[in-house]
């Protein structure tokens, strides 16, 4: 598990993986004392929400001793639980951690404070197509991003035959009848049947939509779980032989256990960015700034990168990583395959509702 003192927890929550055994050594983080003192001087606190395990081991005390802030981190489980609590008035949070689609419905409810780029000068750390390719946020006016991550199937190689390089070996075969888990997400499950079934994750047709839900109602008697962002917990203890999880997650259980792996499959597949946000009513904007710029820092970047096992698009964090997380195609894809991927767009309160009763529908079934 990720040993950030205690004192940086406010609250508990789960969504990513514990991290056993992964020995991530912390890169060594040297910051010229005083290098952020010369901004608008704030009360020295910071709270920042964020998902579990998804932090360097070293950021958050590093930051603290950078700049004498003391950072307060709370723990959320979902972007759903993220946007209920913002939407009801932010209680006090100053970074928030939102994923891509959820950037966009929050810039549409103005929970969201624009960034100043010119106080966040490490934003030149970022690769270039995380700054241009957003369209979830164009010119990246509120967001910055923190990680990126595709969603794919992780499987255990022994018991397979052959690679699993098809939606179809989740959503529309029997052979590994009660060896399959599958997210129970509403939007990545049934998005990613659209990339199946030859049309876009973006499509809000509700032809495509009761296409899927049919396909996947004749496919539940062979799935094992929905799983709530644990598959990959469920590969690792051998409960799945197949498991529809993010990268990251797979890369993770990868230093435990060499027979499993990850693929993306051929037909594409979401892909999301989590990114770093202030919202409306933040506390401390200026102390906010200051952590999101040192989160770019290239040491600090390729800390948090070590810990956590995410591609990140932080191109001089990444320049300073080894050779095995460099190289590592379930932490970055082939282009070919990434090419076939998309990022969600929001499609509207209206057809969410839909997604989320055609899930209430196969969950009843």
């Amino acid at each position: 598990m990720i040993k950030v003192p205690a004192k940086y927890f406010k609250t508990s929550a789960s969504r990513r993986s514990i991290l056993k055994g992964l020995g991530a050594a912390a890169i060594g983080i040297s910051l010229a004392p005083g290098k952020y003192s010369a901004w608008a001087a704030e009360e020295p606190k910071l709270n920042f929400y964020n998902w579990d395990t998804y932090i360097g081991e070293e950021t958050l005390p590093g930051f603290t001793d950078a700049t004498g802030i003391d950072v307060n981190m709370s723990l959320f489980a979902t972007n759903d639980e993220l946007f209920a609590k913002l939407r009801a008035g932010n209680p006090g949070y100053d970074v928030i951690v939102p994923g891509s689609e959820f950037v966009q419905r929050m810039i549409e409810a103005k929970l969201l404070e624009p960034l100043d780029h010119s106080k966040i000068p490490n934003i030149k750390n970022i690769a270039p197509e995380f700054m241009t390719d957003a369209p979830f946020d164009p010119g990246r006016k509120f967001s910055l991003p923190y990680t990126w991550l595709v969603i794919g199937i992780g499987y255990r190689k022994s018991k397979v035959d052959g690679v699993p390089d098809s939606w179809k070996w989740l959503f529309d075969s029997d052979k590994y009848k009660g060896k399959i888990t599958v997210m129970s997400d509403a939007s990545e499950l049934f998005r990613n049947c659209f990339k199946y079934l030859g049309g876009s994750l973006n499509d809000a047709s509700t032809e495509l939509l009761q296409k899927a839900e049919a396909m996947l109602t004749k496919q539940k008697p062979n799935i094992k779980a929905f799983h709530e962002d644990n598959g990959q917990d469920l590969l690792l203890s051998g409960e799945v032989d197949l498991a529809m999880e993010y990268n990251g997650d797979i890369a993770q259980i990868m230093t435990e256990d060499d027979d499993v792996d990850f693929v993306v499959p051929k037909e594409g597949a979401m892909k999301q960015q989590d990114t770093l946000a202030i919202p409306k009513g933040a506390p401390h904007p200026e102390n906010a700034l200051k952590f999101i710029n040192y989160i770019f820092e290239p040491e600090v970047g390729a800390e948090i990168s070590k810990t956590i096992l995410y591609p990140s698009p932080n191109a001089a964090a990444v320049a300073l990583m080894p050779e095995d997380y460099r190289n590592n195609s379930v932490i970055f894809p082939p282009a070919d395959i990434m090419a076939k991927c998309e990022w969600p767009n929001y499609l509207g309160p209206e057809f969410s509702r839909l997604l989320e009763e055609a899930m209430t529908r196969l969950r009843a079934s």
